[in-house]
């Protein structure tokens, strides 16, 4: 008897520990977030003015802006955790953020990893290269010493060009680890050119740290980036597409752009003739 009850008490235990389990891995990043009162982002700080470090050392940009909105609107405390392009999806997947804010383009090969919102920025792109290089526009690329950040659309879009028949023409590619290592790359002559935000090059050119930057007009690349959630976290994902729509219909994306890409028109969130 005594081990009959032993072994019943002993299943007992062992459901109540499985259902503990499995309703912590099933319970979603927003019950967390609002329980714990913390809100952990992963941001790019070496792309401005998406993501920086301002004058006083602290995270700043559109980026850090939305963050902090999102942890508001949750009752939460925003934490700025700094996450390199190529890390942003690992961060994510590893539980080393909640929520990923870092400019990353929505693709369906990302999309197998984690789940999207619809997109809450816009950029064109702009070619990047110095006063030193002949090159004027997207076609004189194709004999130029590429370079771009690693995991990024716009290496993808040059790997692309690389692969049609850009190599057969003279044009190599480097990837780099982050945006600083492209722009260094690029100011000492290890490469020709790079692709990189409009904005982000009109920042560039504003501060005065480049100045034998010069744009070379834009690529065929016009890149709506999109906030990240775990793949199955369906009521964070749900959360996180209300509060993009409602940045919008409030006017709080037109006044955070404003901010920080100055008063060039506000671009548009949608693709003509398609919904996300």
């Amino acid at each position: 008897m005594r081990n009959t009850k032993t072994l019943m008490l002993a299943g007992t235990i062992l459901c109540a520990a499985l259902a503990s389990q499995a309703y912590a891995q099933s319970a979603s990043t927003l019950d967390t977030v609002v329980q714990t009162k913390e809100l952990r982002c992963g941001i790019m700080l070496d792309s401005p003015p998406s993501g920086f470090r301002n004058t006083s050392n602290e995270p700043d940009g559109f980026d850090v802006a939305y963050c902090k909105d999102m942890a508001k609107a949750l009752g939460a405390e925003p934490e700025i955790v700094e996450t390199p392009a190529p890390d942003r999806i690992p961060a994510l997947v590893s539980n080393r953020i909640d929520v990923l804010i870092a400019s990353t383009t929505p693709t369906p090969a990302r999309a197998m990893t984690v789940s999207f919102t619809q997109p809450y920025m816009n950029y064109t792109t702009t070619v990047i290269t110095t006063k030193k290089t002949s090159i004027k526009g997207w076609d004189d690329l194709k004999s130029a010493k590429l370079g771009g950040v690693i995991g990024t659309t716009t290496e993808q879009l040059l790997n692309a060009q690389v692969e049609k028949g850009w190599k057969d023409t003279g044009a190599t590619y480097t990837g780099f680890s982050s945006d600083t290592e492209a722009f260094m790359a690029l100011q000492q002559g290890k490469v020709d050119a790079i692709l990189q935000a409009t904005a982000v090059f009109n920042t560039l050119a504003g501060s005065g740290q480049f100045p034998e930057f010069v744009s070379a007009g834009l690529a065929p690349n016009n890149d709506m980036v999109s906030i990240a959630v775990k793949r199955d976290d369906q009521q964070f994902l749900n959360w996180a597409k209300l509060f993009v729509w409602q940045q919008k219909v409030s006017g709080r994306f037109d006044e955070v752009y404003k901010t920080f890409f100055g008063d060039s028109p506000v671009p548009s969130l949608n693709a003509e003739g398609v919904n996300f």
